[in-house]
This record gives C-alpha cells, structure tokens and sequence, in this order.
C-alpha cells in the first residue's frame, strides 16, 4: 500500500501549485519593536491583523505589500528587529545579523526591508540573498533599492519617485490634490507584494499600479531594463511596470536569458522546493534503494511535471536515472556494478540500460529537463500596406 503514496504528493503539491504561485508570502524586515506577547514577525493577512503599537511608516509599509497584483500576498510577515530611531552603527549591525539568524528558519518568498538603503544593509543583504540560495539551499528573493547584484534572487528596483495623488476635503468642504512621493526604498515593499501576487501562469509586465498618478520618467526605458533594473513608466494614462525582471545580467553556459526573468525563476524555485521537500517528506528513509522504488520515484516527479504541462506552468519534461552520474558513483567507490537481476559486472563493461539498474548505495541519480513557459510580452506584427 505503500506505493501510491508517493504519487499522490507529488500530485497535489502540482494540483497546488498555480494557488500557491499566486499567493506567495512577503516577509517585510522593520525597525519596530513590540512588546511580548507579540510574536516576531507577526502574520497580517488583513488590514485588522495589523497590532497595535507599530509606527505609522511601518503600518504604511505593510499595507502597500499587501495591495499585491492579480492577487493579495498569501501574507505578510512583519519581523520587528527593534532598532531604536538614534541606534549607532554597531547596534544596527547586530539587530540586523540577529535578524537574518532568524530568517533563515521563517518560509517566505520576498523580503523587503523599508529602510535598508537608509542602514547601509542594501548590499549586504543581497549577498546574503545569495548565500541562501546557492549553499543553504533556501530559495528567496528580495526587493532592493538600487543594488546591481547581478543575481536571480535579487530584483533592483530603482524608480526613483513613485508619485501617489489623493484627494482631500478640508473642514470647509474644500477638495485639494495632495502628493505623497514615495522612493525607490520606501517602494520596495509595494513591489514585493505585486510581484507574490503575480499568478505562475503570467508575469508581472506592464502590471498596473492603480494608486500611483506619475512615476520618475525616463527618455529611455529599454537600457535600465538591460541592465537588470526593475523600474516603472507613465503611458499617458496609468503607471506600469516596464518588464518583469530580476537584476542577473551576466549569462554563462546553463545559467542563459531565462534566469533574468521573475517569472521563470519563481516557476524554477517552486519545482525546486516541491521536489525537494516532497521526496523528504514521502521518500526518503521509506523505501529501500531498489531499481523499482527508483522507478516509482521517477514516476512520481513525472506526474508532478504532468499536472504542470496540464496548467501551463511547463510546456515539455522529461525525468530518468543518470547513467553517467551512476557510472562516475560506481568508480568513485572502486566498485563493480550489481545489476537489478543480481549480476555482478565491471563498469565499463555495463550498457546505459544495465548501469541505471545497478545498486548504488543510498544515493539515487536523477536527470531531467523542463521547459518553463514564459509569459506573452512581445508582439512584432509589422503591417504592410
């Protein structure tokens, strides 16, 4: 009975996965501080969640998180650090690093942290962005003021002035147009919210931001988008965003274009944490490394990958065993290979077909490929007359 256990996560982690593409969690970092029993960060799915004793800027800060896109945030975390308005330099230092000690065990999707261009933190924190994801295995992004990175996990935003016009009636019945500009910094939070808003099936291009009336207008907008920078623009009507992007720029072989796109990475860190976290979960320690629980394994991540084509997350996949990998195993070990039948065979006497069958321990190879699919943002149609 054990068999179709599997399969069945696999499945409804994929059945999931356009409501959890569409919901991400938004974790805003704040210099707040709340007195117990306020748990750190507190969660805020509406408005009424928000506690009392947070500063204004601060309350302002969660609520254009939670504007969001197509969609709210699922929620946003607000993690008081308790820095004091005149703190020095080595207090901040340290309520920042006890900060981050601390995020690495909360799940969230976008960081922001309204004030950390202000701390002089805005390049720290995207080293530390990438230190996450690449040795702690811990697929984050973050939203940050004018911090070229040059990495998938950090999105640069650097539209200076983001102009919101409200209209206000005076105690004489008087309307008067009143302008609040809000920085690159101050916005960051508003983005992180659009962008965990954003379904998996379509990206954040050209999406609109309703409060705002003008934004920083720039003669050109296709140079800043090149180099990595996620900013917005005025068509005459409404502010939008130009182009879904994240600030990698500088391509190497398996790491192309499609890492500059918010998109595809949010699709490939999503596959990368189902995977991972559903074989732990339903796999690992539960089977003995046979050639057939092998195979129910591929099976499963197949399923998986099948009810993302179904829901337009992926376009084409395939999964198996690596022969090679299990070949360069085997070596590694100074091991003959024993096949799935019980033969015993020297390596490089062993087929592709032989090889993947052969026992390897308590390690499983796999290999695969999958193809994202991108959004529609370009349409060339020239019309001739």
């Amino acid at each position: 009975m054990g068999a179709p256990s599997i399969n069945i996560s696999f499945i409804e982690k994929a059945i999931s996965a356009i409501t959890r593409g569409e919901r991400g969690i938004v974790l805003l970092a704040v210099k707040d501080t709340l007195p117990a029993p306020a748990t750190n960060p507190v969660t805020v799915i509406t408005e009424n969640d928000i506690p009392q004793g947070l500063s204004e800027p601060t309350i302002e800060q969660i609520k254009l998180a939670m504007i969001g896109y197509t969609n709210a945030p699922k929620k946003v975390l607000v993690y008081h650090m308790g820095i004091a308005t005149d703190a020095e330099k080595s207090a901040i230092e340290q309520k920042y690093k006890s900060a981050l000690d601390a995020l690495e065990t909360i799940k969230f999707d976008y960081l922001a942290i309204p004030t950390v261009q202000t701390d002089g933190k805005a390049e720290d924190i995207a080293t530390w962005v990438k230190t996450m994801r690449q040795n702690k295995k811990k697929k984050i992004k973050a939203v940050l003021p004018n911090v070229a990175a040059d990495n998938e996990g950090v999105i640069n935003y650097t539209t200076e002035k983001n102009i919101k016009t409200e209209s206000v009636k005076g105690e004489d019945g008087t309307i008067t147009q009143v302008n609040t500009i809000y920085t690159a910094e101050q916005f960051c939070s508003r983005i992180a919210g659009l962008i965990a808003g954003t379904p998996l099936t379509i990206s954040c291009t050209y999406a609109p931001l309703p409060e705002l009336s003008d934004c920083t207008r720039l003669n050109d907008i296709d140079t800043p988008v090149d180099k990595g920078e996620f900013i917005l623009f005025y068509d005459g009507e409404k502010v939008k965003v130009v182009r879904g992007v994240n600030s990698f720029i500088t391509t190497v072989d398996g790491k192309g274009e499609s890492f500059k796109k918010i998109k595809i990475v949010e699709a490939m860190d999503m596959i990368n944490d189902d995977i991972t976290k559903t074989a732990q979960d339903s796999y690992l320690g539960k089977y003995a490394n046979t050639y057939s629980n092998k195979c129910l394994l591929i099976s499963a991540i197949s399923a998986y990958f099948a009810q993302l084509k179904k829901d337009d997350i992926v376009s084409s996949y395939s999964i198996g065993l690596d022969a090679d990998a299990i070949r360069a195993y085997l070596k590694s070990k100074g091991q003959q290979a024993t096949l799935d039948d019980g033969t015993v065979k020297d390596v490089d006497e062993c087929s592709d077909e032989e090889i993947i069958t052969a026992a390897t321990g308590a390690s499983v190879f796999l290999k695969g490929t999958v193809k994202i699919l991108d959004a529609i943002e370009d349409i060339k149609l020239p019309i001739y007359i």
